[in-house]
């Protein structure tokens, strides 16, 4: 046997070899299974020639994770961690420990999907029922979403549910000028393709005036302003239905434990971010908005809901509500093109009002307000008075000839201030603020030879600087889930027994097509809680965020290499969110050209449900292409389209390789059709898992794409957020980025609230790619490929795989056709994801592209043995359906109808069903080693849709049959 060398050893180090499932010994065999010889040859076989030579990558060899995270932890001690005391919707926060590790670096939540299989997700959805019940109590709505994805796009969604249930005719949104610049500039960015106008009253007259006017279907104001002073807005919510529009308050949920409820001043919509609650800077993200509104509003609410409704036994379970699919139903009509939001911030944010209760909250919320009070007591005695009598946290002051002396004693003292565009400068404390930062803010504004007053002299004579008027009065949180576990212990158990009632990939593939539920990496995730990455203002100086910016650069020229494209802006966060800014940069470019009359979207048959509904929220108007037999797109009928609507044609959106997990042959020739015709091509970057390393959209023809960070690079799903969706555009588009990237013109808006979206989690992304290298990358795109090809291969003799492409092989997906099934036994797809709970699984994708299949991606992360075990689980199920077929088990009382079993079930005293409750619990012996118990039943969703209840369950209603909501 030869001795190995340094460099064979090393090998032994690589990254790649953790993250890829199968071994070069099971890829082998693999290989042998379905045919070839090698990956390269499998590739071969697969990817159309007229692509492949463009797939080179110029990526630096792989690092060790430990070599990975030295690297980026210099470039993380680029970044300066200054006090920010700068406000405009961010603030500091303590993330209880008990939350940081249970939740925010736990597996068992950031490895989740979105919840549409409820049997499974049972513990993130009470989380989150408890994040609308929050939301909902502190504003005093009648119910609140899951989350969204920054308050400035919470604005926007506002602002066209607004124009949607407003009784006005009028095309103006009026909106008070003390509010979150970066709100307004979302708000702007999002009405001009629907030819809204966003009005901006700057001052307190001019907003009274315009009120009366009565030209406007919505109106919305900040309280407490962005300047910090607090009003109430009763009588301005009456002026405001009086003229049949609605009223929008953005708000602060920390601030409305002491403040009058937007809900008690008239209030229909109430949006707002929940980032204090625990969860830290991150140059911006992510973070969870919320909306609320009145009950009159809930069933066009964008984003998710969660609801309640009963299970096969009677009993209460949680699901997602009325929007579960609502893009792919409604396409183009669709009231939003959001897919997922932010459940593992909302999460956070839901148990840091648990852990803290009503009590707690209140307490910090008194803190943090008797200091802005001692504060501003403070710096009048020092000769600087607030321009404001009112606030809650935020302090304002007046320009004068001191002001440039007290920004440069705040630098000198590692503090940022916020400087307003008039250069008045803000303050604005938070949960972080200690009685030396008191002291520490009046030597600077003061001087550092001023003699300072004593806190707590101030702290008995200094007023409220919240009106008598203004202070809450009703109760929130009353729900014993948030006044029961306050205890660390309690809040421990609370939150496992949360976990254990899910399944995640810390437990099992999720073998999602198009979702792409792939490794995250330990070695990913630790640099996104380090203080340089997690403390860092989104609007602190550019000097203090070095780092970031390194960091930014580097990814950026990673993705430009991976995909062949020129420029990438990280803004978007959200795939929603890429797919809406492509589109807003492809809209700049034709107006750039004289050539605004361009607003045809052809859009296949086939295509993702976002796809149509981002198009008509750019204001183009969507004609819908055909497919073939085969599920290909139909290259004539394309032809034919691009020819009829040449004059106005503006883009095509599609997505490759296809919804339908093929790599379609007539792609370049797609491009040149869309070009002839003076259109630009959009390509759904939802399948780059299948390209990267083999093919690049920017080089055969493409000119934007979105790339789901969230899927090919490997952050996190949550539960169904945070996503990062960065858009990446050829040369002739990057001037037509958001505003933010350093190639834009300005020509298109911000897209989201901050400058580099979600920034806090592309070192995740940055990490994979470091650790992969150039070969790593590819060769884990083409055990992706084997490893789909194996599954179909596999199941071949049990479930046909609807659409093959060349040489008879899938891309990185597979679809499974149950509908001959169906019409033989009535055993329907659903029926098969949910008995796949019994075998420990997580569904494939349910009813999509194709109503009644089921869409297989495995990833390359996924070993041998989570193959085979997933595959035997299926052939037993096939089974099963066969001895329905045979007559050996009841068309109606079978284990795929009565699926998922729950314990309860199993272990009740009686069991009327025609087979064993071993068949019902145990169809493998490998799962007596290890088994899944769902902790509901087969979930009613009717019964949920037609009784909306969607806020915490009393207690005391577990233990009886449920009521009608």
């Amino acid at each position: 046997m030869s001795k190995p060398s340094l460099r064979d050893l090393e090998h032994h180090d690589a990254f790649v070899d953790r993250h890829i499932g199968p071994n070069d010994t099971e890829i082998a065999q693999m290989l042998r299974a379905i045919g070839h010889d090698s990956l390269d040859a499998l590739t071969d076989a697969i990817v159309p020639g007229t692509i492949a030579p463009t797939g080179t990558l110029q990526l630096d060899d792989s690092l060790t994770e430990v070599e990975a995270l030295a690297r980026i932890r210099d470039i993380a001690g680029r970044n300066r961690v200054f006090r920010s005391f700068i406000g405009q919707g961010y603030y500091g926060t303590h993330t209880p420990n008990v939350i940081l590790r249970n939740i925010l670096e736990n597996p068992a939540w950031y490895t989740a999907y979105t919840p549409y299989q409820a049997e499974i997700s049972q513990g993130r959805m009470e989380a989150l029922i408890n994040f609308q019940q929050m939301c909902a109590d502190l504003t005093a709505m009648d119910i609140a979403n899951a989350s969204l994805l920054d308050e400035a796009t919470a604005a926007a969604e506002a602002m066209t549910l607004a124009k949607r249930a407003a009784r006005s005719k009028s095309n103006t949104f009026l909106v008070a000028g003390d509010t979150h610049p970066q709100t307004l500039e979302v708000l702007q960015t999002r009405a001009t393709p629907l030819g809204l106008q966003v009005e901006i009253a700057r001052s307190t007259d001019e907003f009274h005036a315009r009120l009366a006017a009565g030209d406007y279907f919505g109106v919305l104001v900040q309280y407490p302003a962005s300047s910090g002073w607090v009003a109430d807005w009763e009588k301005d919510a009456e002026a405001i239905h009086a003229h049949d529009a609605l009223f929008v308050v953005a708000t602060d949920l920390l601030a409305l434990t002491l403040l009058k409820a937007p809900g008690e001043m008239g209030a229909d919509i109430v949006i707002g971010n929940t980032q204090r609650f625990g969860v830290p800077f991150g140059f911006g993200g992510p973070h969870a908005a919320f909306m609320a509104c009145r009950d009159a509003f809930k069933r066009s609410m964008p984003g998710r809901l969660i609801g309640v409704s009963v299970d096969a036994e009677g009993r209460h379970a949680y699901r997602l509500t009325l929007q579960t699919r609502e893009q792919h139903i409604r396409r183009e009509k669709a009231t939003s093109n959001i897919c997922t939001a932010q459940v593992l911030l909302a999460v956070m944010a839901s148990m840091y009002a648990v852990y803290h209760g009503p009590e707690g909250l209140t307490r910090i919320a008194r803190r943090v307000s008797r200091l802005a009070a001692i504060l501003a007591a403070g710096l009048r005695q020092l000769g600087h008075a607030p321009m404001h009598d009112t606030a809650f946290d935020t302090l304002c002051f007046g320009a004068d000839e001191r002001t440039a002396g007290i920004l440069q004693r705040a630098e000198a003292n590692g503090v940022n201030l916020r400087v307003r565009g008039d250069g008045s400068l803000c303050v604005s404390l938070d949960e972080t603020t200690t009685r030396a930062d008191i002291e520490l803010l009046w030597r600077i504004f003061a001087g550092d030879n001023a003699t300072l007053p004593l806190i707590d002299e101030l702290d008995a004579s200094a007023p409220s600087l919240v009106p008598a008027v203004l202070e809450r009065r009703s109760a929130f949180l009353t729900h014993p889930v948030f006044n029961t576990h306050h205890s660390e212990h309690e809040m421990l158990r609370y939150l496992r027994s949360l976990a254990d009632k899910d399944l995640a990939m810390d437990r099992t593939m999720i073998p999602l097509g198009s979702c792409t539920m792939k490794l995250n990496a330990t070695a990913e995730m630790i640099p996104i809680t380090w203080p340089e990455f997690s403390q860092i203002h989104p609007l602190a100086p550019a000097g203090q965020a070095q780092g970031y910016r390194e960091l930014i650069d580097s990814l950026e020229a990673m993705l430009v290499d991976i995909t062949g494209y020129d420029a990438v802006s990280f803004q978007p966060n959200s795939g929603a969110q890429g797919e809406y800014a492509g589109l807003l940069a492809i809209r700049a470019y034709h107006a750039s050209r004289g050539q605004s009359h361009r607003n045809i979207c052809l859009i296949p048959e086939s295509a993702h449900g976002t796809n149509p509904a981002s198009a008509q929220m750019c204001g183009m108007k969507v004609v819908v292409t055909k497919c073939d037999a085969n599920g290909n797109v139909d290259v004539g009928d394309i032809r034919a389209q691009a020819e009829k609507h040449s004059a106005n044609l503006a883009a095509i959106m599609m997505t490759y390789p296809s919804t339908h997990g093929v790599f379609e042959e007539d792609v370049v020739e797609i491009c040149e059709i869309i070009h002839q015709h003076g259109g630009q091509v959009y390509t759904d970057g939802a399948n780059l898992n299948a390209l990267v390393g083999l093919a690049k959209p920017g080089k055969w023809g493409s000119d934007v794409s979105h790339l789901n960070l969230h899927k090919t690079f490997c952050i996190p799903h949550g539960g169904g957020g945070p996503g990062v969706g960065p858009c990446a555009v050829k040369a002739h588009l990057a001037p037509f980025l958001p505003r933010g990237h350093k190639d834009a013109q300005g020509k298109v808006g911000m897209v989201s609230a901050a400058a580099h979206g979600s920034a806090s989690i592309l070192p995740i992304s940055w990490m994979y790619i470091a650790m992969m290298g150039k070969a790593g990358l590819r060769k884990a795109t083409q055990v992706a490929l084997l490893n789909a090809n194996y599954i179909s291969r596999r199941l071949a003799p049990h479930y046909r795989t609807l659409y093959t492409g060349r040489n008879g092989l899938v891309a990185h997906e597979c679809i499974l056709d149950l509908r001959p099934l169906e019409k033989a036994t009535g055993i329907t797809a659903e029926d098969v994801a949910k008995r796949l709970i019994d075998y420990g699984f997580h569904a494939p994708t349910l009813s999509f592209p194709v109503a009644g299949t089921l869409m297989v991606e495995p990833t390359e992360s996924e070993s041998l043995h989570e193959l085979d075990r997933f595959v035997d689980a299926m052939i037993q199920i096939r089974e099963e359906i066969r001895a329905i077929e045979d007559g050996r088990l009841d068309r109606e009382d079978n284990p795929l109808k009565n699926a998922p079993h729950t314990a309860a079930a199993v272990a009740g005293s009686e069991w009327s069903h025609a087979y064993p409750r071993e068949q019902a619990v145990f169809p493998l012996d490998s799962l007596r080693q290890q088994k899944y118990w769902p902790p509901v039943a087969r979930v009613d969703n009717v019964h949920g849709d037609k009784n909306v209840f969607c806020a915490c369950i009393p207690v005391e209603e577990f233990k009886d049959e449920p009521a009608e909501a």
